[in-house]
C-alpha cells in the first residue's frame, strides 16, 4: 500500500474521537477494522501529525520528572525518544520556565506552541521565534501566539515590554519595531554623512 493516501473527513473525525488514551498501534488496528483498510502504523502516525491530533498518552502531569530531564531535545535527541510515538508530549525545563514539546518525527521534538503556530501560518522564519503574548506558556490559543524577531525580543526583554496582557505585549512589539527602525535610520544617516564628508 502507498505510504501517502487521502483520508475522508469521516476517517479523520473517527481518529479524533477515538485516539484519546490509545496507543498508535491500537488506533491503527481500530481504524483498519472500522473502515476495512490495511494502513500501516507509519501511515497512522503521519495522519495524526498532519492533523495535529494528540492521544495524551505521552503527556506528563506537573510535578512528574520527565524522561527528557537533563537530555538535549532536538534533531539529535536521546535514543530514548525513539520509544515515544509521534504526537507524544513532554515537559522540558528552560531556565526557570517549563515548556511542552511535541514529538513530530522519529527523532525530532518541537515546542508545542511553535507547532500550533506553524500549522496555521507556515514555517517560523529564520531569526524569529513564537512567544506567548500573555506570558502564560500553557495558553495555546492561536491569538496568544506572537511571532517576533530575535532583535525585537531582545528589546522587549530589555525594556520589559512583555506583559501578562497579550494586547500590551503586542503593543510592546510595535515599540520594539519603532526602536529598530529608528536605529536603522540613524545608522543609514551616519553612513550618508560619512560619504558626504569624503566627497568634500
Amino acid at each position: 500500500m502507498r505510504m501517502h493516501r487521502h483520508y475522508t473527513s469521516e476517517e479523520i473525525q473517527f481518529v479524533k474521537r477515538n485516539i484519546r488514551g490509545r496507543s498508535y498501534i491500537e488506533m491503527t488496528k481500530l481504524f483498519n477494522k472500522r473502515f476495512r483498510l490495511r494502513i500501516t502504523l507509519k501511515q497512522m502516525e503521519t495522519l495524526i501529525y498532519k492533523h495535529g491530533i494528540l492521544n495524551g498518552i505521552g503527556s506528563y502531569k506537573p510535578g512528574h520528572i520527565p524522561w527528557s530531564k537533563g537530555k538535549k531535545i532536538g534533531h539529535h535527541t536521546s535514543k530514548y525518544s525513539n520509544f515515544k510515538p509521534i504526537g507524544s508530549e513532554c515537559i522540558v525545563k528552560n531556565g526557570s520556565k517549563e515548556y511542552i514539546k511535541v514529538k513530530i518525527s522519529h527523532c525530532t521534538w518541537k515546542s508545542k506552541h511553535a507547532v500550533i503556530w506553524e500549522k496555521e501560518n507556515g514555517k517560523v522564519p529564520k531569526g524569529h521565534v513564537v512567544i506567548f503574548a500573555d506570558g502564560n506558556n500553557r495558553n495555546f490559543d492561536l491569538y496568544n501566539l506572537l511571532l517576533v524577531s530575535r532583535a525585537e525580543l531582545g528589546i522587549m526583554n530589555h525594556l520589559k515590554l512583555i506583559s501578562n496582557h497579550k494586547d500590551l505585549t503586542k503593543a510592546g512589539k510595535i515599540v520594539a519595531d519603532l526602536r529598530l527602525l529608528m536605529k536603522e535610520r540613524k545608522t543609514k544617516n551616519r553612513g550618508t554623512r560619512a560619504k558626504q564628508r569624503k566627497a568634500i
